[in-house]
């Protein structure tokens, strides 16, 4: 494992390792997958910050439409802990086998919220934290060049909004006239600027907060890294997937991978049902 690496404001890290082409990972293979035999998983899918499930619609619709049952339940954005804690508390009422996916910061609370529940079969890691214990959010995204939010001064890409009864934590939205330059690069600038509108913010405490232990150290898992990321730095995602061991595909991506491409996200998806 890397140094101790030290950190500012900043945000996302995320997923790859033994790296796939995409001639093999996209579109084909995904359009003609459908639920394997035996009991089909349900797959349930975590949003990261600055976020909503909103935007996994379009991974959604493509896997509702080979037949898997999708569930995607609010990230509360409020700490790893209690982000962690609920997902948890959802995912223990679901009977049956699950793949569990997080993109972003949505990495940290399925790491954290999969440990020890044995119907999870395989995690999956879109452009996303894969923590080890102890690490946060902040470390891991400034840990490689090239974050477009891991700044000096993070007032020139935050806005804060105090959280009331907080003891001085606030609420951290990502300026929306800089928003689409740094998670949707390729995605029309209209549809960015509505994602933009629409974020949900993220408590600033969450980015000092520790990691527990990790589901993917007995978890197998997968992952995507988009290669275009100016959140989690491409080189920061291909060590956090090497370390998890994850079976990894790059595309020419931006952070927003699930919006730019959700061909090959859904890919990838399958590709952990069927532990391909």
């Amino acid at each position: 494992m890397k140094a101790k690496r030290k950190v500012t404001l900043s945000v996302l890290a995320a997923a790859a390792a033994v790296t796939l082409t995409l001639g093999s990972a996209t579109t084909g293979n995904a359009e003609s997958a459908g639920p394997s035999h035996g009991r089909t998983p349900t797959i349930v899918l975590v949003h990261g910050a600055w976020a909503d499930a909103s935007s996994w619609a379009a991974v959604t619709e493509r896997l509702q439409d080979r037949g898997f049952t999708v569930k995607a339940p609010p990230n509360t954005l409020r700490g790893v802990a209690t982000d962690s804690a609920n997902l948890r508390a959802y995912l223990e009422t679901l009977t049956g086998p699950v793949v569990l996916a997080g993109h972003s910061y949505g990495g940290f609370v399925i790491s954290n919220a999969a440990t020890g529940i044995k119907n999870i079969k395989s995690l999956v890691f879109i452009d996303a934290f894969i923590p080890a214990e102890g690490e946060t959010a902040g470390e891991l995204s400034a840990a490689e060049p090239g974050s477009a939010l891991a700044v000096p001064d993070p007032s020139t890409v935050f806005d804060t909004v105090p959280i009331p009864g907080s003891d001085g934590d606030a609420d951290l939205y990502v300026k929306q006239n800089l928003f689409p330059q740094i998670f949707a690069g390729g995605v029309p600038r209209n549809k960015a600027a509505v994602l933009a509108a629409g974020q949900r913010p993220l408590a600033a405490s969450t980015l000092d907060e520790p990691s527990g232990k990790p589901a993917w150290k007995k978890i197998p898992s997968w992952a995507l890294i988009g290669t275009e990321d100016q959140v989690i730095p491409p080189a920061e995602q291909r060590f956090m997937t090497a370390r998890a061991g994850s079976r990894t595909v790059s595309v020419k991506a931006p952070h927003l991978s699930m919006v730019s491409d959700p061909d090959a996200v859904t890919d990838v998806i399958i590709r952990a049902v069927r532990n391909d």
